[in-house]
């Protein structure tokens, strides 16, 4: 028995036994409709609880669901995971098919004039909401893709000379094709930092396809699950109930250490094949993800073995390598393999 299963409430509040039940009820029901993707599956519930700091006003930290870009080639089950996440949560959810043409005001809003009224209105985009799916985000415009980062970061969006909330909670989920190269364009990296995950999707095993076919999904019910407010309720018991130790936050600043230095930790040829390593917002993030990674896992401590597990998602879409490493055909992934293997676990 884990010691949140032994957890009881006489005032009928939410119990982390409660709560794991429900973040595992959420993830049968994903696996329904889901076949041979758990990986992608955990990573976005282990985003959608993390309270990721993003915002200090009138004296109180703000915290909000960890943004989450995912990559694959065409038909690995990319936006039905993510449609399929929303709909057992009954919470609003937009979609966005961008494309080049796509203009920030359809993202975000922007002043209509009310001919009746003689004055302007704010008519706004489907930033407005709780869950946005932004698919194949590398095929809109840096301009439109701009659009996002004020929303993602602050959970607010600016039209005009007015600002707006948006709701609590606010997620972003965004797809991309690694494949195609023509029509596309490469987020920039003030835009990659504002995702807590880069999750990357393969093909599922021969078996999984197989009982993908078999089984299908005619005879799948989806349910609500979880409400807006239990996302909140969740989010901030995971944060109160998951004890972190002082050698966690050392931990995870000598990994980001070491992306920037790596020959610190004895990794002298992977100091010519990286340009820019973490920023310091990135290990709220893994603070943040590892704590509901433990969680996850039944435990009410976060363990090295938790920021291990997560610290590749977070770090690969951060790391900037060299021309040489893009010659060599290096990929982040392998240097950030070597780096969790040169930092000792304390």
């Amino acid at each position: 028995m884990t010691p949140f299963e032994a957890a009881t409430s006489d005032t009928g509040a939410l119990t982390p036994a409660d709560a794991l039940d429900r973040l595992r009820r959420i993830d049968e029901a994903l696996s329904q409709v889901v076949v041979g993707q758990s990986g992608l599956m955990r990573r976005l519930l282990t985003a959608l609880f993390a309270a990721i700091p993003y915002s200090f006003a009138s004296g109180e930290e703000r915290a909000g669901c960890g943004h989450v870009l995912i990559e694959g080639v065409p038909g690995v089950a990319k936006t039905l995971t993510a449609t399929t996440l929303a709909r057992l949560i009954s919470a609003d959810f937009q979609r966005i098919q961008l494309t080049p043409d796509l203009m920030p005001a359809d993202v975000i809003g922007t002043r209509i004039y009310d001919a009746t009224a003689s004055t302007f209105r704010v008519e706004r985009g489907p930033v407005f909401t709780n869950i946005l799916l932004a698919d194949e985000i590398n095929r809109a415009t840096p301009k439109t893709q701009s659009a996002l980062l004020e929303a993602m970061q602050e959970r607010q969006v600016t039209i005009a000379d007015a600002t707006f909330t948006l709701p609590d909670p606010f997620w972003v989920l965004a797809t991309q094709n690694p494949v195609e190269h023509e029509g596309v364009y490469l987020l920039p990296e003030a835009q990659l930092d504002r995702f807590s995950m880069m999750v990357r999707v393969g093909y599922p095993t021969q078996a999984d396809e197989l009982r993908m076919l078999r089984q299908g999904t005619s005879h799948v019910t989806l349910e609500h699950l979880v409400t807006p407010s239990d996302v909140v309720a969740i989010r901030q018991l995971i944060q109160q109930q998951v004890h972190v130790d002082d050698k966690i936050p050392e931990y995870i600043v000598r990994l980001g250490h070491a992306t920037r230095k790596p020959a610190d930790v004895g990794l002298e040829d992977l100091q010519e094949l990286l340009l820019l390593g973490l920023s310091p917002r990135s290990y709220q993030h893994v603070l943040a993800l590892s704590r509901v990674t433990a969680f996850l896992e039944g435990r009410d401590h976060v363990l090295p073995a938790d920021v291990k597990a997560i610290f590749p998602d977070v770090a690969r879409h951060r790391l900037v390598r060299s021309v040489r490493a893009e010659a060599e055909a290096i990929e982040t992934d392998s240097m950030v393999a070597r780096i969790l293997d040169a930092v000792p676990i304390p």
